[in-house]
């Protein structure tokens, strides 16, 4: 249960977004609102379709507008006996009729009569379907009763257009077969295939296996699904079938190879008698290839075995959607752990639909029409939803973490369900503390306005080294930062990162003080110290309040090591010293015996850092004057923040901003601190300083600590 927890923690933006977009998508399109989109989609794959050569099946003999002026509309009975008696001649596979003939049309109707009962291979239509605009129109009596009758009715979406075609429609209790179905049998019946019916309404013709077009399948919804539906798998847009017109059957003027063993269909081709159609082509197309193209379809299914279009299961179609939306929540929830970037998040969104569009195109192409517009919908919105999510859930606690742990850190912590309830641990990390030397003694002379505005601008530039080297600042103690590398995430190479990005905060002193120059506040030192090893890691506190920290030795030896640092110094412990030694240069090293020890313990001041950091710092160059008069001074050892009860007397000989030389015969112990009284000509005044290793005749060198302004006067 705590695993399943877990994991649904870690990806609640994915587990919340895609199932409700897809959700919405799914009820959209079951209202009926994405059917438009999706059979505009479905035209333009329609169109993008490579155009098949003519088919040689079908031959339809048009009544052209020529026709119309030469012989009027419409055709007599005796100019339609006159054709057909031509038709005949070239002995068609069949003669499909599609012009009502229900009543006599001038004379000639006789004749008429005798070619329509000595034809057995020419079928004649009826509408069955009435409507608002046009009623249904019964068949020719003759060929009603001849049996050679079929439906030639035209299935309209909401748009108009002809996506769709019928195999057969009932006629009250009679099954009626199509126009264009009935045509196709007589060709296949000559090659020996017959339609065989098979379960759940399938038919099997030839190698071919069609299925009943229900009204929610593909884009439809709640389409009308009477009679036997099919979707139309057109292949070109106009003129995909050889014509010939009625003038050129009367006047003999026809190549015979276009008339010979084919289907022939006589309809109206001339534009002024409005028999046309909207298709997903961009032209409207004539009645009569309507019904060429259905034929001609189950002609080539039958023969070459090629799929007629088909469409998912609705239970596929609406996993295919959550699948997409999943993809765009993923898409967005895998860039939470990095810096927010819109650039590289709409590529990998192009990305993915370009995906989606290939895959739904290659589909179509063989065959399939799979939906692309809900998929893209979900792809999108599970995209935009995942980024408000993100953008609501962590943007504020981003901002706050952000603030001292690295972009990785704040995603774990993010990603745990107990929010910050992070076990207790043993574990190596590397503590790093840096100090700002003598801030206390600066601050008490500043007012707080600027001391606040200098500390600000010092930690803003310390925490973005600190963040750039993978470090997690864990404390802030005024002017002091406790930083951990390995803590709450470990890496092999956190002490090698830690001494880099001490030299890199020193480095970045120099921006600091250029800063504090601008704004007329006084130069700051910062002394570092770093110690590797084992300690307690997890949250420690109560329920109100809690903090995730180290405690062991380990943490306090580093915050020793940084009380024996000056300014711009980095003192490392022999435990760090020995994971860096080949890669980093020491500038000096010194033995010093810590509180709480029995043993010395070495220390060592790091200049610089080879191998991927490549970060030095300045050499040290003292510049000390030497004094026309000695300055008398008194002196205390400094343990800790308190004086000892070991005091001494010296003076100062020579003198730079930042180091003295300090002559006393006392015994001083290199990076011990010193509470120091100078005695000038009118006044005497009290400054810190701290013992340097440098070894110097007849006395110490001492770095100051805390800056005052009448020594800045003496120089």
């Amino acid at each position: 249960m705590k695993r399943l927890k877990q994991v649904f923690w870690q990806w609640r933006g994915v587990l919340v977004a895609a199932p409700g977009v897809s959700a919405i998508v799914i009820l959209l399109r079951l209202s009926g609102g994405l059917q438009s989109l999706e059979l505009a989609m479905f035209d333009q794959w329609v169109r993008s379709r490579p155009v098949e050569p003519r088919e040689s099946h079908i031959t339809i003999v048009g009544i052209t507008e020529s026709d119309v002026q030469r012989y009027g509309t419409p055709l007599t009975d005796e100019k339609l006996a006159e054709v057909l008696e031509k038709l005949k001649q070239y002995e068609p596979t069949a003669i499909g009729l599609d012009l009502y003939r229900d009543i006599p049309v001038g004379k000639g109707y006789d004749r008429l009569v005798n070619v329509f009962k000595s034809t057995p291979n020419l079928i004649g239509i009826q509408k069955v379907v009435g409507g608002a605009v046009n009623n249904a129109v019964p068949p020719s009596p003759v060929l009603k009763e001849l049996g050679q009758v079929a439906s030639n009715d035209v299935l309209l979406d909401a748009d108009s257009k002809v996506r769709r075609g019928l195999l057969g429609i009932m006629d009250g209790d009679e099954y009626l077969s199509s126009f264009a179905a009935t045509l196709s049998m007589i060709y296949l019946d000559q090659k020996n295939i017959v339609p065989e019916e098979l379960e759940d309404s399938r038919v099997k013709l030839g190698k071919a296996i069609y299925t009943p077009l229900q009204s929610n399948d593909g884009g439809y919804v709640r389409a009308e699904s009477g009679g036997y539906q099919i979707l139309m798998d057109y292949r070109g847009g106009r003129n995909r079938f050889d014509q010939v017109s009625i003038q050129q059957i009367l006047d003999g003027k026809v190549d015979p190879k276009l008339l010979q063993g084919r289907i022939l269909i006589i309809g109206a081709t001339a534009e002024s008698l409005k028999d046309y159609f909207l298709t997903p082509y961009f032209e409207p197309v004539a009645g009569v290839e309507i019904h060429a193209t259905i034929a001609n379809q189950l002609i080539n299914s039958a023969l070459s075995g090629r799929a007629p279009i088909q469409v998912w299961s609705e239970a596929s179609e609406n996993a295919w959607i959550v699948v997409w939306s999943v993809v765009g929540a993923v898409l967005v929830w895998r860039e939470r752990s990095r810096r927010f970037n819109s650039l590289k998040l709409l590529m990998k969104f192009l990305g993915a639909a370009s995906i989606l569009v290939i895959a739904s195109y290659l589909a179509f192409l063989g065959n399939w029409w799979i939906p692309l517009v809900p998929a893209g919908m979900s792809l999108a919105w599970s995209t935009i939803a995942v980024t408000a999510f993100q953008a609501q859930s962590s943007s504020q606690l981003r901002k706050t973490f952000g603030r001292y742990l690295t972009d990785e850190v704040v995603t774990q912590l993010l990603e745990t369900p107990e929010g910050l309830t992070l076990k207790g641990e043993k574990r190596k990390i590397t503590t790093l503390i840096s100090d700002l030397r003598g801030f206390t003694h600066l601050s008490e002379k500043l007012p707080p306005e600027e001391v606040v505005r200098m500390l600000n601008l010092y930690l803003s530039e310390m925490t973005r080294v600190i963040k750039s080297y993978g470090g997690n600042i864990n404390d802030l103690t005024g002017d002091g930062i406790v930083v951990f590398f390995g803590a709450p995430l470990q890496k092999p190479d956190d002490a090698e990162r830690g001494v880099a990005c001490a030299i890199a905060m020193q480095l970045a002193m120099n921006s600091v003080n250029r800063r504090n120059q601008e704004l007329g506040l006084p130069a700051l030192e910062m002394g570092i110290g770093i110690n590797t090893g084992e300690v307690v890691v997890g949250n420690i506190g109560s329920e109100d309040h809690t903090k995730y920290t180290a405690i062991g030795s380990h943490v306090n030896l580093a915050a020793r090591i940084e009380s024996f640092t000056t300014g711009g110094q980095v003192l490392v412990s022999p435990s760090v010293w020995e994971e860096i030694q080949e890669i980093v240069t020491v500038e000096s090293q010194t033995e010093v015996l810590m509180k709480g020890m029995t043993t010395q313990t070495t220390l060592y001041e790091i200049s610089a850092i080879a191998g991927r950091h490549l970060l030095k710092l300045p050499s040290k160059q003292f510049n000390l004057k030497s004094l026309a008069q000695p300055i008398s001074v008194q002196g205390a050892l400094l343990d800790g923040k308190h004086l000892s009860d070991q005091h001494f007397r010296g003076e100062i000989v020579r003198l730079s901003q930042k180091v003295a030389h300090l002559q006393t015969e006392a015994m001083l112990s290199p990076l011990s601190n010193l509470k120091l009284k100078l005695a000038l000509v009118d006044s005497e005044i009290e400054v810190y300083a701290k013992v340097l290793n440098q070894k110097v005749e007849q006395g110490y060198y001492v770095q100051w600590t805390s800056a005052v302004s009448e020594l800045e006067a003496l120089l």
